[in-house]
């Protein structure tokens, strides 16, 4: 039978049945279908029409657990039940129902079940009630997706407008939510995919690969945060970042020569400004030639690069995959010899043209290829790089037109652009950053990415491309690093201040206050625009800039242990209110759908740059305005005052939150640590993690972790001994109380009088007039403890 000649042909009905341990298979009338199991809240669902199932994932590192499928056979079904769901698959036709334990329906395929048309697979699933969807990745749109259709097919998206899809990266992850339940799907095929959640249609959601199986993983969890959990489990987690890729980065396309590379470190620290590293764009390379440096403008790139860490600075370089094609240049000719190019079907290197001119492109879906790579980093760690930057790997050529006949290796299963396209960003990623570790010995190397696939959590940060400087693009930008988040990854960032474009001052102020509590931090310009630096706006967005910037580096040890959360656990730093608020209807609300919480505590109202005034949605528990102290009951709408200097930022009553004080980048080392401890009505604990910052040691137990409990019903804070086996440098314990009215504690039994004073985490600002206009940045009246800092137990009560 020829199947392309059918207008739509669906698996069918089941024919005969066999099982193993963990996976049931099945012929039916027109294909076959498998389930796995991979825990139990983890079912992988496979469908072909060819021979056999296809087992490779570049995506996918999770074994399915040890354990046999409880299945049951009747008449019109067969059920499989674990200890957190249970699927039931219809026999005519063939259909699959996910539902709890009690029978409440969470995902259930539509009577079109799994179809295909020609080469392209699609899975259509019912529409439930009041369904939600949210995530999928780099997607524009609203939190809430329904009605809305998407594609994969990884794009180099320049100035890209606020619905543009597709963009740079495909994470084929989603979330669906309805009547208090929540389940995730995740589509592993890297075809060019379709995602339609009731567009156009009001029967059906489905998702849909243009060729290749019909591969997908279904997770079902108890909350939101559990399918994101249950998801990084299954595709990875990541390792800790070097610390000072946590701390604000300085870009422009492009800084040179190497004496406007130091300028600008000495004026931050002449300014007193944090930052930690100054990033080149492609200026630094001779003529555009990865793996070079111009030799005029960077004449002793290791003595610069010296003398940038001598003031505290990394530096970071552009890494572009095109290997100019010119005899002479060392990657080519020993790229040539050793065979390392994607090529045509005739054997023929594919040539495209981008920076340099005409280039070959490495093939990084061969191993072969990827050692190549790697060991290109060689003289660039040498010369004392520990910060890459992947760019252009979409792959992003001029004409805009990737030729589809283009071969990939893939691990030795040779496939096209259609099969490969999505993914080489994500191996070169992975190139350089199992290169540069490798390279380090034993340092973490910070490493960035364009283009990505599911799973690039593993091996680098994500920053969302091209964009601009516009409200507009602030608010997007936004939306996007909560959808990212949504989908597994945590290290994320945009370009603050916008890249295309010249940005206002008060948008500069606005937007790098927003930025400075997002997980990557990086300003960065085009070419023949206005300077970007935090002092080019004038002196009142210089002050404000400050603020945000020393603000954020306070914040480090809070920052530093989320990011080890998501290390263990793969939630985001940067967490949209679906995460814990998932059925309250406010904040998918257009007016409220970009906050977010940075960490578990912090709750980010966005706001645009021209606004005074902005309506803020609470939710429930009680608030702590950042600047005032000011309290206020969750579940409702308030109007607040967002000045530019003031973004509204509020803390979680029942917090403790662990700060220090602000250096001027994150080497610099203080003796005391302050924990923020915020009163409220129910308890809380935060796990303070910190480690070396620089190395893998921290794998071997070279941490220190500790729990700090608020427990209001004893009137008690106890921070934990510590675990591990490193010994801080802390010698100091400062513990500052909001909204307390005691006035003595005891620490450890032993009774401590309280200091009051007054607490701002911000610096006034010269331009405020403190008798007739006294809004500066805020003061609160505040309790403190001060205490030596031990690693044993420290109870608190009062």
């Amino acid at each position: 039978m020829s199947f392309t000649k059918l207008v739509s042909q669906r698996l069918g009905n089941l024919k005969s049945l066999s099982t193993t341990d963990s996976t049931l298979c099945a012929e039916t009338t027109y294909g076959k279908f498998g389930v796995k199991l991979y825990s139990p809240n983890i079912f992988r669902i496979s469908a072909t029409r060819d021979e056999k199932f296809e087992d490779f994932s570049y995506s996918v590192i999770a074994s399915p657990e040890n354990f046999k499928i409880d299945w049951k056979d009747s008449t019109d079904k067969i059920s499989i039940e674990t200890s957190a769901c249970q699927l039931i698959v219809y026999k005519n036709p063939v259909r699959f129902s996910f539902q709890t334990l009690d029978g409440k329906i969470i995902n259930e395929d539509d009577s079109l079940g799994i179809s295909w048309i020609g080469d392209q697979v699609t899975c259509y699933k019912k529409l439930q009630q009041g369904e939600r969807f949210i995530g999928l990745g780099e997607k524009t749109g609203s939190l809430d997706r329904r009605g809305s259709a998407y594609q994969n097919w990884n794009t180099d998206a320049f100035a890209y407008h606020s619905g543009a899809d597709p963009l740079y990266s495909s994470i084929p992850f989603y979330i669906g939510i309805h009547h208090h339940l929540c389940y995730g799907i995740f589509l592993d095929n890297t075809h060019k995919t379709s995602f339609n959640f009731g567009a156009s249609n009001n029967r059906f959601s489905s998702f849909a690969a243009d060729a290749g199986e019909m591969n997908y993983y279904f997770i079902c969890g108890n909350s939101v945060a559990e399918v994101i959990q249950q998801y990084s489990h299954l595709t990875g987690r990541m390792d800790m970042p070097p610390l000072w890729g946590l701390g604000y980065q300085q870009c422009r396309y492009s800084y040179y020569p190497d004496k406007e590379v130091l300028n600008t470190a000495r004026t931050f620290r002449e300014k007193e400004i944090p930052a930690d590293a100054i990033v080149l764009d492609i200026h630094y390379m001779d003529q555009y030639k990865i793996f070079t440096w111009d030799k005029k403008r960077f004449a002793d790139p290791h003595h610069m690069i010296s003398e940038l860490k001598a003031k505290g600075f990394q530096i970071v370089v552009m890494c572009d995959p095109g290997i100019k094609i010119e005899n002479g240049y060392e990657p080519y000719d020993d790229g040539i010899k050793k065979d390392v190019f994607l090529k045509y079907p005739d054997n023929e290197n594919y040539s495209g043209q981008v920076w340099p001119g005409w280039c070959h492109f490495p093939d990084f879906t061969n191993p072969k290829t990827r050692a190549w790579w790697a060991e290109k980093f060689k003289t660039y760690v040498e010369q004392g790089v520990e910060g890459f930057w992947n760019d252009m790997n979409e792959i992003a050529t001029w004409g805009q037109a990737l030729p589809e006949n283009i071969e990939f290796d893939f691990e030795g299963n040779k496939a096209t652009t259609r099969r490969g396209r999505n993914v080489y960003g994500f191996q070169m990623a992975r190139s350089t950053y199992e290169g540069a570790k490798k390279l380090l010995n034993g340092k973490r190397p910070f490493n960035l990415t364009r283009s990505a696939f599911a799973g690039i959590q593993r091996y680098a940060a994500m920053w969302t491309g091209d964009n601009v400087a516009s409200d507009e693009h602030m608010m997007l930008g936004i939306r996007l690093l909560n959808s990212l988040g949504l989908s597994g990854v945590a290290y994320v960032g945009y370009d603050t201040g916008g890249f295309v474009g010249d940005a206002s001052s008060r948008l500069y102020a606005r937007w790098i206050s927003i930025a400075s509590l997002s997980p990557f931090f990086r300003t960065h310009s085009m070419i023949n625009s206005r300077d970007s630096e935090p002092w080019s706006y004038g002196e009142e967005v210089e002050q404000i800039s400050r603020n945000s910037i020393r603000f954020r580096y306070q914040l480090l040890p809070y920052i530093y242990s989320v990011f080890h959360e998501a290390s263990v656990h793969g939630l985001p730093v940067q967490r949209s209110l679906a995460i814990d608020y998932s059925h309250e209807n406010w904040i998918y609300d257009g007016q409220y759908q970009h906050q977010y919480l940075f960490g578990p505590n912090i709750l980010v109202a966005p706001v645009e740059s021209y606004k005074e005034l902005v309506k803020v949605f609470l939710p429930e528990g009680d608030w702590y305005y950042l600047y005032t102290g000011k309290v206020f009951a969750g579940n409702q709408e308030i109007l607040i005052e967002c000045p530019i200097h003031k973004l509204p930022i509020f803390i979680k009553a029942g917090s403790v939150i662990p700060t220090q004080k602000a250096g001027m980048n994150t080497s610099e080392k203080t003796n005391k640590l302050i924990l923020h401890v915020y009163h409220g009505k129910k308890s809380s604990d935060f796990i303070f993690y910190s480690d070396d910052g620089e190395t893998y040691a921290y794998q071997e137990g070279n941490f220190a972790k500790r729990k700090m409990e608020y427990i209001p019903g004893e009137n008690k804070l106890i921070v934990g001994a510590t675990e591990g086996s490193l010994k801080l440098h802390y010698e100091k314990l400062r513990i500052v109380f909001h909204g307390m009215t005691a006035t003595q504690v005891k620490v450890n039994g032993e009774a401590k009088s309280l200091g009051q004073q007054i607490h701002s985490f911000f610096l006034p600002l010269e331009k405020y007039d403190p008798f007739f206009d006294p809004d500066s940045m805020g003061e609160e009246s505040v309790l403190t403890a001060q205490l030596n800092y031990s690693p044993d137990k420290i109870e608190v009560s009062w």
